[in-house]
């Protein structure tokens, strides 16, 4: 109650007291209602509370919390809390942000008490700038060019070098758990789980089922010149279904991958580029409109709010406070339009809050990202992802030595603890009670038979093997082929992997076919000699059937699970030997960016086609053979400035370069003599690759590679140029060419793909709403073969009887015109369904030599974001 009724009040008595004495019974009723008045205006009104929101359980930063009438109110901190103190006539507290339904609950005066909000987000909440028009110039725009002005200042990136403290927090959830999913047969053996989601909801929100959650606290390092850094993971903490070790999972969950810098131009979210609202070409790409300033944490900051010019571009709707000193960004928050071209997300949002250092530039403090994966279908749930990142002890200083950016993400060998009292005295904020909450919920779904079945098969699929115990068994896509020497083919085969040992796998395998009715079989070891700079050794011995244009790079070695060599096993073989092949390895990280590969191979050679060759090559009259063997001593090397690894179990995995291009060289020597090697000669290739970011024009790949053999070699040394004849769509291979259709002695080759990312296609009305995605390809290929090499290939048997064709050396090989490179093109369509991909090639040369193949469709199975 006011003062202002108590002053009314009190004129009232004074009325009553000239009055009658009948009139008692009244003048005791006002003075009991201004005691009652003077006492709630003695006690303050205090409203604390959190605002989240209702789908995510995410807290809403920056949202607006008032009491109804008045300009009493607090906006709410990162964490979503606000606190109000003071008086209103109204008995209402209102809670209002960008984005979400506003609403309203009632508050009782004059006590302390706690109200908590959970918001509902709006069905439509971009709305409508206002653009002006005339010679008025938006007041936006003067204090965006600010910004653009600022940032070569205010970019962390500008800084010799900086350094902090992370705290990474994340949670994958299964939402959007409807009653009709509930009562499925194989939802209701989870039930003693799904009852207590509620707990998970809260009082208003949308229930959930927690998948995953962790925990990370590490140190940052960042040096400018040259671009690197590196984290070093001390802690983990990792809960989620189907995980028991998670020495892959936690060095993926720190602040390396939690990066996101609005001063670059495009941000890479979910593997796509989407534009800042603060890039180069914020005026072509965004409308703004200047909303309010306000102060903010002894900050004053301009409030603009922005929204991207055409409904399908991969950018952000959202509202940035700049800081007036400055014009460097305080916050943020920045959230997908919803027509962007992007599959299965429904929603992305960044929250970001920024604190300047004594050296100018802005280093963020605070981060919050959700990404909401849609169902995909009607009867299916959805997926929530969210990122927590908090950063403390921020330091601008002096550049670290190259050497000790050498592995860019370092996980400490006690880092995966499970020590509460640990995180209870270390992690930068408190665990809510929902968070406790998740923590104990997948620790009983892991224990629900159901789960723990799908868990595993999930894996299967995804790794490509079966674990058991110390074992794992596979690879699965070359369990099952046929092809027409081997007829039906069969094998089995594992590895040994980390619960055997960490610095020794074992593996092996045995195929057997049925047409052929002969065994084939390998074995091999290797250790792991530091895992820090990864040098390994390791020994393999192989006896098998293989064909002839398959594994002749001697830059990049195919992988033995990969699925385009289980492709090669099925159907026709073209040119099909059978080996026997010793092989042994050294591989060596000497650096971040260098690192190098010594091989030893001796390999025997069987033809189980039409072969022959001269014992000795430049004799005419020489004894001809059709099995010979080959040794030889390989030496590779690799410079990549700003590649990434990722250790898993006992391998190493890339996950490629962000800027700079990839080089490789690979020198091989043939030794004749030794250890039975029938030939004599040098080999020499060289290849560079990278992917290239052309903002909004989309992404492109290329692959530079050349090569030479500087001796006379039958044909089967020489290089074979890799085909496609099948009707899967591959990157590594020439999609227009067959199996062994060219072969070169020199060549230079060029192979390029460009990613357009709907930059299209999202401008045509009609096919806007299908969210296709085009795709340009196009590869060149430049060989010949010398004419003395040529001159020692014989077609034909010990009695002159042509091998192939008429006899002719022609017939044992096609080679390109060093005048005329071959060259092939193709247009496709991606996103097909949200999961296909369609490629048309066309061959622009070379047609007479194979009408068949001058134009094809090829097919891929694409599951991008």
């Amino acid at each position: 109650m006011s003062l202002r009724f108590t002053f009314s009040s009190m004129l009232s008595l004074n009325n009553c007291l000239k009055t009658k004495p009948g009139h008692l019974k009244r003048i005791t009723l006002l003075l009991a209602g201004i005691l009652t008045s003077l006492q709630v205006f003695s006690q303050q009104t205090i409203i604390r509370g959190k605002v989240t929101d209702a789908e995510s359980g995410d807290p809403i930063p920056f949202a607006n919390v008032v009491l109804k009438g008045t300009s009493i109110g607090s906006p709410t901190d990162f964490d979503g809390f606000y606190e109000i103190k003071g008086q209103a006539e109204s008995d209402t507290i209102i809670v209002s942000y960008i984005g979400y339904e506003r609403k309203k609950k009632v508050y009782v005066k004059g006590i302390t008490q706690t109200i908590n909000f959970q918001l509902l987000p709006e069905a439509n909440s971009l709305g409508e700038f206002v653009v002006t028009s005339g010679r008025q110039e938006n007041p936006a725009f003067p204090i965006m060019r600010k910004v653009i002005d600022n940032k070569k200042f205010n970019d962390k990136r500008k800084l010799d070098a900086y350094e902090y403290e992370s705290y990474n927090k994340i949670e994958i959830d299964i939402d959007n758990i409807t009653d009709k999913l509930r009562e499925k047969k194989y939802m209701q053996k989870i039930s003693a789980v799904l009852d207590s989601v509620s707990v998970i909801a809260g009082e208003d929100g949308k229930p959930i089922l927690p998948l995953f959650i962790s925990e990370s606290l590490s140190k940052f390092y960042f040096r400018s010149s040259p671009r690197l850094q590196k984290e070093q993971i001390e802690k983990t903490k990792i809960r989620g279904v189907g995980i028991e070790d998670g020495s892959l999972i936690s060095q993926i969950i720190g602040s390396s991958f939690q990066e996101y810098n609005f001063y670059q131009n495009r941000m890479t979210i979910v593997e796509k580029e989407f534009a800042s609202p603060i890039g180069d070409g914020w005026r072509v790409i965004y409308d703004y409109e200047l909303r309010d300033s306000a102060d903010v944490e002894g900050e004053y900051c301009y409030i603009l709010d922005f929204q991207p010019k055409n409904s399908q571009e991969l950018a952000f709707v959202g509202t940035i406070w700049v800081a007036k000193e400055d014009f460097g960004i305080k916050r943020i928050d920045a959230a997908m339009q919803k027509g962007a071209n992007l599959n299965f997300i429904e929603k992305v949002r960044i929250q970001q809050e920024l604190e300047r250092t004594t050296a100018g530039a802005w280093l963020p403090v605070k981060s919050r990202v959700l990404i909401d994966v849609s169902e995909l279908s009607k009867k299916s749930a959805g997926f929530l992802a969210k990122f927590y990142t908090s950063n403390k002890n921020l330091q601008v200083t002096e550049p670290k030595p190259l050497k000790f950016f050498a592995r860019t993400i370092e996980l400490e060998e006690d880092a995966r603890t499970q020590d509460d009292i640990f995180w209870e005295e270390n992690r930068h904020d408190t665990l809510s009670t929902t968070e406790k909450n998740v923590f104990a919920m997948i620790d009983s779904l892991n224990n629900i038979p159901l789960v723990k079945t799908w868990t595993t098969i999930l894996k299967t699929v995804a790794r490509g093997y079966v674990e058991v115990g110390k074992l794992d068994l596979g690879p699965w896509p070359f369990l099952v082929s046929a092809n027409n020497v081997e007829g039906l083919r069969l094998r089995v085969g594992g590895r040994t992997n980390e619960n055997f040992s960490r610095k020794w796998q074992l593996n092996g395998y045995t195929a057997y076919g049925f047409n052929d009715q002969k065994f084939k079989y390998g074995l091999g070891a290797q250790l792991i000699a530091n895992r820090k700079k990864w040098t390994t050794l390791s020994f393999n011995y192989r006896n098998d059937l293989d064909q002839l244009g398959i594994q002749v790079n001697r830059l990049t070695n195919l992988d033995d699970g990969s699925a385009f060599l289980a492709l090669t096993q099925l159907g026709n073989l073209v040119r099909p030997f059978r080996y026997e092949r010793y092989q042994f390895d050294f591989a060596h990280q000497a650096s971040k960016a260098f690192s190098f590969g010594i091989r030893v191979r001796k390999q025997d050679f069987n033809p189980e086609f039409n072969f022959r060759y001269r014992t000795n090559l430049n004799d005419v009259a020489s004894p001809l053979g059709s099995d010979f063997s080959t040794t030889e001593v390989s030496l590779r090397l690799k410079y990549a400035r700003d590649e990434t690894f990722l250790i898993n179990d006992n391998s190493r995995i890339s996950l490629g370069t962000l800027r700079w291009p990839t080089f490789a060289l690979a020198y091989t020597r043939g030794l004749k003599g030794t250890f039975g090697g029938d030939f004599d000669y040098h080999k020499l290739d060289f290849g560079v690759s990278q992917r290239l970011k052309v903002g909004f024009w989309g992404v492109s790949f290329y692959q530079i590679n050349a090569g030479h053999v500087f001796n006379d070699v039958p044909y089967p040394l020489l290089t074979a140029h890799i085909g496609n004849e099948q009707p899967v769509y591959t990157g590594i291979a020439f999609n227009g060419l067959d199996f062994f259709e060219f072969v070169s002695q020199s060549y230079a080759s060029l192979r390029y793909q460009h990613f357009f990312e709907g930059f299209i296609l999202n401008r045509i009305p009609l096919m806007k709403k299908l969210k296709w995605r085009l795709v340009a390809t196009g590869n060149v290929l430049v060989g010949d073969v010398s004419q003395s090499t040529l001159d020692v290939q014989v077609n034909r048997d010990e009695q002159g009887v042509p091998l192939i064709g008429d006899g002719s050396v022609q017939d044992l090989f096609r080679t390109l015109d060093s005048s005329k490179p071959y060259a092939e093109v193709g247009l496709g369509v991606e996103n097909i369904f949200k999961l296909f991909r369609v490629d048309y090639i066309r061959r622009l040369n070379y047609n007479a030599l194979n009408p068949d193949r001058k134009s094809s469709i090829k097919f891929s199975f694409n599951l991008s974001l």
